[in-house]
């Protein structure tokens, strides 16, 4: 597969997540019909209380996934995971020993069990192969979930978050299927304080910044209305492709006339790793020399996976993007 056609199946995936309203996770995420957590819907920190009649691991629990409602009677202790959000989603809130094979994108943190296993073109048998009692993905391509409950493997989808609030829920939904519901209400509150502590920080503009945020060279884009628009939306900045994007699908190809009449106050690349952009890339492209990001050093690269997925690292995006805007001049 290309680079250019791996873009336009990630960006139609993604925009599949977020248009698909009935494949959202549920409000709740029930546990064994005695204890319920609690899923967050704002960004004040919140606590997961339970009350169960198992006081050992509270199992079985039921979790009302995309894919619908998914029972585990005992704590899993075989997890796959066919999503680089989901691994990093499992390590960050302790699940990690639990994880016995990851797909062969799901490179953070170092020590995940990386095999080949395709995230992109799932296989029932391939999977099956690691003898999981529990699988999770963010992608099916039609057949993965029914071929894996056929043969009495539970299956979690977690498609692409729509907004912060999927996050939160998602990670709450893996510690509830883990068996760490505490872990995961930590992880989701820290990310919560140090969410709020950078937006609370940013100086105050007499004028909004605007910027360009970069999938590819190919200047594929997101919106304001997708999950990365909305970090960017958090700091106040303006999104130059939202006027592109008139039908709101929310990852429109810009052309570069309308980049360089636009003049973004920055530039934003997701696309360093993959393809090799920088801000010299950025600057030798015909016309782009004289743009203001480019002439005032606003070019800022950004980390591929971390830009590219909705877990716990939104928090290193969002302050990498923070810093750079402090860059400008604040009112007074």
């Amino acid at each position: 597969m290309t680079r250019r056609s791996t873009i336009v199946a990630v960006v139609l995936a993604l925009i599949l997540a977020a248009c698909g309203g009935a494949a959202t996770p549920s409000a709740t995420t029930a546990v064994d019909q005695t204890t319920t957590v609690p899923t967050t819907t704002s960004t004040t920190p919140t606590t997961s209380t339970t009350t169960t009649t198992e006081p050992d691991d509270g199992f079985p629990v039921t979790i009302d996934a995309a894919n619908g409602p998914v029972t585990l009677s005992a704590r899993p202790e075989r997890i796959v995971s066919i999503s680089p959000t989901a691994t990093e989603m499992l390590f960050a809130i302790g699940a990690g020993d639990q994880v016995v094979a990851v797909d062969g994108l799901s490179t953070y943190p170092d020590d995940t069990p990386v095999t080949d296993l395709s995230g992109f073109e799932p296989n029932v048998e391939a999977i099956s192969s690691y003898e999981p009692d529990l699988v999770v993905l963010s992608f099916d391509p039609g057949d993965v979930i029914d071929g894996l409950d056929a043969i009495g493997i539970p299956a979690i989808l977690q498609p692409a978050a729509a907004s912060l609030d999927d996050t939160y829920t998602q990670i709450e939904q893996l510690g509830a299927a883990t068996g760490r519901i505490a872990d995961a209400a930590t992880v989701v509150s820290r990310m919560q304080s140090d969410i709020d502590a950078i937006v609370a920080s940013m100086p105050p503009f007499d004028e909004a910044p605007t910027y360009y945020h970069e999938l590819d060279p190919t200047l594929y884009s997101v919106t304001s209305s997708t999950f990365v628009g909305e970090i960017y939306g958090l700091l106040g900045l303006v999104d130059i492709a939202d006027a592109a994007d008139p039908d709101g699908y929310g990852y429109p190809q810009l052309s570069a006339e309308y980049i360089i009449e636009q003049d973004p106050d920055f530039i934003f690349l997701a696309d360093t790793k993959c393809c090799g952009q920088d801000a010299e890339t950025v600057a030798a492209r015909p016309g782009w020399a004289g743009l203001t990001a480019v002439q005032e050093g606003r070019v800022v690269a950004l980390d591929d996976d971390v830009a590219s997925r909705w877990g716990p690292r939104i928090v290193e995006l969002l302050a990498t993007i923070a810093d750079a805007v402090a860059q400008l001049e604040p009112v007074g």
